[in-house]
């Protein structure tokens, strides 16, 4: 193999940008990043001196300049200017000293932009702005974001009777609540319920999925923005504000890196925020809610969560059950959600056959009530009678079927058809199965297989499978 390609194929299709400079910051090496946010391309780059093609940038913001002047790395550091062309671009930067026989000779550097994802923060914030200061209804009275109450809550299961009353006892205590639930159990549900019963039900309910988001985008979605603290900001208030009053519930609260958990702490335990970049605070009234779909003890061994944020949100604690520890409640959510479909679907089934209730009851629901929700509409969409039959199933895990699409399950695969063929039959295989564990969740599923949800979207898309990656 041609080291040589190998190398020129990953400079191509890398989508950071990279620049390599000499000592006296004159650019020896240039490779623009995918969205040539700097402006300008290799030719117009190399030879030049670095502040000429960067006029914006001086001693006090430039990278190159710090780690040249004290051949010190400086890792992942935000900047602020405006490119070759008087466009303002935000970029993240890893810039590295070069040394040659000891003597620093120059540096290099890998950029990315973050344009987009500051564009995407201000929208986001101005649209949650826009959505919770909306006043509707005949008293003028703030709507509070929510849809469902207790009363949406569909079980009879000891479990359920018991969770659904320690929520009418703890709704108007101000205390947080941390919850615990596998995905697909309705943690949502139960927290919207706690709102709507509290008495700041008349204030905003907010969510924020915390994995949904990049680390420094959430920052600013759960702050706001004060104008100039980045290029383009504006004074944006972020969800603590607008959840003024009400209830603020952070679901995958395990996702949050550390150090944005300790300021969330100090949030909680002082009821203050203050905007990045400004030097002002606010007083807040918020009540939090978190939940987390990973049991918290194996959460806290794995370093993933504060253990000191844990104490503080761990007030309350609830435990959805999953759906195959109450599958006595299979039957009431089934009808649930046919009544519900029907109105929807413009159908009018009844129920489903003895088969399939028995099906139901005796599956595992990995994906819990969501999995049978989705299994319940599939079936709807195939049933031309009164009651769901067997062969108006589509789930896999009912019907103990693989998937069409799956040539060969795992361990069955023959050894006879080439390494190639194999290992990509064996990777069908794997992601099928995490998905069919995940309950269909594709986002649940990346994290089991260890990739990124963009890498296994892609997979998916090739595959001709679709899924649920809401989490």
């Amino acid at each position: 193999m041609d080291q040589n390609n190998v190398k020129n194929l990953i400079m191509q299709w890398l989508e950071e940008g990279i620049i390599v400079l000499d000592k006296d910051f004159t650019i020896t090496y240039y490779k623009p990043a995918s969205t040539e946010i700097t402006g300008f391309d290799s030719d117009e780059a190399i030879g030049k001196k670095l502040f000429e093609v960067f006029p914006h940038l001086d001693s006090n913001t430039s990278t190159f300049y710090k780690v040249i002047t004290t051949g010190k790395p400086v890792i992942n550091e935000v900047q602020n200017y405006i490119n070759y062309k008087g466009k303002s671009v935000s970029i993240i930067t890893t810039t590295v000293p070069i040394y040659e026989d000891g003597e620093l000779v120059g540096a290099f550097e890998i950029f990315k932009d973050l344009t987009n994802m500051r564009e995407l923060s201000e929208k986001i914030l101005m649209l949650q702005n826009e959505l919770y200061s909306k006043k509707s209804g005949k008293n003028n009275k703030i709507s509070n974001g929510t849809q469902y109450t207790i009363n949406d809550i569909v079980g009879e299961s000891r479990s359920m009777v018991e969770l659904k009353n320690r929520i009418r006892k703890l709704a108007n205590s101000g205390s947080p609540v941390f919850i615990y639930g596998e995905t697909g159990t309705g943690k949502e549900l139960i927290v919207q319920s706690i709102h709507n019963l509290s008495n700041r039900r008349e204030k905003p309910f907010i969510a924020q999925n915390c994995a949904a988001l990049p680390e420094n985008l959430l920052e600013s979605i759960l702050f706001g923005t004060a104008q100039g603290s980045f290029t383009g900001a504006k004074d944006r208030p972020g969800i603590f504000e607008l959840a003024d009053g009400g209830t603020l519930f952070l679901d995958e609260i395990n996702s949050m890196n550390l150090e944005l958990q300790s300021k969330l702490l100090r949030v909680i335990q002082d009821g203050v925020i203050r905007r990045i970049g400004s030097s002002t605070t606010k007083d807040v009234n918020v009540r939090i809610i978190a939940a987390t779909n990973m049991d918290p003890n194996v959460m806290l061994e794995q370093n993933l969560m504060r253990r000191d944020l844990f104490y503080r949100l761990n007030v309350i604690y609830l435990h959805v059950p999953p759906l195959r520890e109450r599958k006595e409640d299979i039957p009431l959510l089934t009808n649930h959600f046919i009544n519900v479909l029907n109105r929807k679907m413009s159908k009018n089934i009844k129920g489903v056959t003895k088969e399939v209730q028995q099906r139901f009851l005796d599956n595992e629901w990995p994906g819990n009530v969501r999995e049978l929700e989705n299994t319940v509409e599939s079936a709807m969409n195939f049933s031309d009678g009164d009651y769901i039959e067997l062969k108006d199933l589509q789930n896999y895990n009912i019907l103990g079927q693989s998937p069409s699409y799956i040539k060969y399950p795992i361990g069955e695969i023959p050894k006879d058809m080439g390494l190639k063929s194999a290992v990509a039959e064996y990777e069908k295989s794997l992601i099928i199965s995490a998905i069919e564990e995940a309950g269909g969740n594709c986002a649940r599923a990346a994290r089991a297989l260890k990739i990124p949800k963009q890498t296994l979207h892609g997979k998916l898309k090739r595959l001709g499978i679709k899924c649920d990656y809401k989490d």
